[in-house]
């Protein structure tokens, strides 16, 4: 019987269930404190940023180069601390096709293309170079990595010597959502979502989704969790093991 108890004393009714901790006045107090004055540093941000943000967009009517654009963000790129993190974010949200005012870009990091799209959520760490890259939501990537503008940024003239920039030839590099870009590594190709490219790596040729790649040139490692069932298509050989 429920609540029974010994002859002679009073029977105690059964405990309610537990449905968890339940969030205090005072952290629902802090939480909104927090997101409030978020809301007031990007809105600084944002003011603080129009101002070379315009001078990038009057740039982009009277020219196609990418001088002011560039110079703005490397400028940018060595404010220190946290009121650094606010302005790259800020400025890149005006400057960039597309740039979520809920992403980290680190001290030393800058974008050299002004298509280049960065998502909800994504970390960019110290000295980053980004080139014509969409970044997916969630996505992490390391110190010092390079995403590149495609493969094939130069190529030889009529005369035989390299152009030092060949604006038709690059392509857009797709990162899809929460993958994690291991320190010091190289993209020149696409990767898609929940992988993880280790320290170091050369990304030369797509990455299918759901996996794990290391090297020079990167190569399959493993899948990671849940890993989509494209590795069985793009590695047939690991995927009988």
């Amino acid at each position: 019987m429920s609540g029974s108890a010994h002859p002679g004393t009073a029977a105690r009714p059964d405990p309610p269930p537990s449905s968890g901790p339940v969030p205090s006045d005072a952290a629902e107090r802090a939480g909104g404190l927090k997101r409030a004055l978020k809301g007031l540093a990007n809105t600084l941000g944002l003011l603080l940023a129009a101002v070379p943000a315009g001078m990038a967009w009057f740039e982009s009517l009277v020219s196609d180069r990418d001088e002011l654009f560039v110079f703005w963000g490397q400028l940018l790129a060595i404010v220190p601390g946290l009121p650094g993190k606010y302005l790259r974010r800020c400025y890149y949200w005006w400057t960039l096709r597309a740039c979520s005012l809920d992403c980290d870009i680190g001290f030393m990091s800058y974008f050299t293309d002004r298509e280049a799209e960065v998502g909800a959520r994504v970390y960019v760490g110290y000295g980053v170079s980004v080139g014509l890259v969409s970044l997916g939501a969630g996505t992490l990537i390391g110190s010092r990595v390079s995403i590149l503008s495609g493969a094939h940024q130069h190529r030889f003239g009529a005369d035989g010597r390299l152009t030092p920039y060949d604006r038709p030839a690059v392509r857009r590099v797709r990162v899809g959502e929460e993958v994690w870009v291991g320190e010091a590594a190289v993209l020149m190709a696409d990767v898609g979502s929940h992988c993880i490219v280790a320290a170091g790596s050369v990304v030369s040729s797509p990455v299918p989704s759901g996996v794990i790649v290391a090297g020079n040139p990167a190569r399959f490692v493993d899948r990671t969790p849940g890993g989509s069932k494209q590795v069985a298509q793009a590695c047939p050989e690991k995927a009988s093991q």
